[in-house]
């Protein structure tokens, strides 16, 4: 029995057999591009900062996406052995850049756990803090310790990796390793506008739980609406197409259109009018799912 998940047992006949059709995460993986208006984004956080809140923009497609999973849990279900679990936490990883005490720049991953009853503020702070904290350059979050562990033998990380992947594969992987590991996650998000490039899709992580990568570029003109001179995120999205039906994901990504377009936790508006927030493209390559995105803009 796993610690970070329950077994889902009632699942479709097809569904059920996917995962041993395709028993490897890097063979059940689609690709979609999304396009999310950084205009309707703008207005609001202008708004809010008239009101002295300061909101940036990836709280407020995480307050959609987190909304969106609440009414469509099956989006954080994960696959592990051939079998699909529902997992029983929502938590999001992501890279940021940190300065080190000598000047040299450097990564590092951060976990971020949300609640029931969060809503866009606290997940803003929620964020802020976990940001604020990895970006000390004498700071070194668990994550970062237990991989400086790993490797400080050179015999220690060929056999330690072996084990926790038989460990994860069996269901015996303990639960403060798992909180640890950004791979054991609901979403993994890429901010590559940060660094000035273009989105990619990211594969999922054949180590781990992830079920949705999303890869956030630069932003680009609105040639959807036809307004050059606006601004929209591509979004490159990578999921994984066994933990949930073509027509689930679609019904999953319809309430984070809505909610982004609508109210958020609170009865907080996300955009003025009601106006969409994200936009649809053609799949680059799908199976049987579609999918939407949330981005992480800092």
């Amino acid at each position: 029995m796993r610690s970070d998940g329950t077994r889902v047992k009632e699942a479709s006949t097809i569904v059920s057999a996917l995962p041993y059709v395709m028993p490897r995460r890097y063979d059940a993986q689609n690709f979609i591009t999304e396009y999310a208006d950084m205009e309707v984004l703008r207005r609001y956080i202008q708004e809010k900062r008239r009101e002295g809140v300061r909101i940036p923009y990836m709280t407020l497609i995480l307050a959609a996406y987190f909304k969106a999973y609440q009414e469509n849990p099956k989006i954080n279900r994960f696959i592990m052995n051939s079998k699909i679990y529902q997992r029983n936490h929502f938590c999001v990883s992501f890279v940021i850049l940190k300065t080190r005490a000598d000047g040299r720049a450097d990564e590092t991953s951060i976990k971020v756990f949300f609640e029931d009853g969060d809503d866009i503020f606290s997940i803003n702070r929620k964020i802020e803090e976990a940001v604020a904290q990895n970006q000390v350059a004498a700071h070194n979050n668990n994550t970062d310790k237990f991989a400086n562990f790993l490797f400080a033998i050179p015999i220690l990380p060929g056999f330690l990796f072996g084990l926790v992947k038989l460990m994860d594969r069996c269901g015996l992987l303990p639960r403060k390793i798992i909180d640890l590991s950004p791979f054991h996650t609901s979403l993994f998000i890429t901010n590559l506008a940060s660094i000035n490039t273009n989105s990619i899709f990211h594969h999922c992580y054949e180590f781990g739980t992830t079920g949705v990568f999303v890869s956030m570029g630069k932003p680009i003109a609105n040639y959807m609406s036809g307004e050059y001179n606006k601004k929209m995120i591509p979004l490159s999205v990578v999921m994984d197409e066994r933990i949930c039906t073509g027509h689930e994901y679609a019904l999953f990504w319809a309430s984070v259109r809505r909610v982004a377009g609508g109210e958020a936790d609170g009865g907080k508006r996300l955009s003025r009018g009601g106006m969409r927030l994200i936009s649809s493209h053609k799949p680059q390559s799908a199976g049987s799912a579609l999918c939407g995105v949330f981005y992480f803009y800092m």
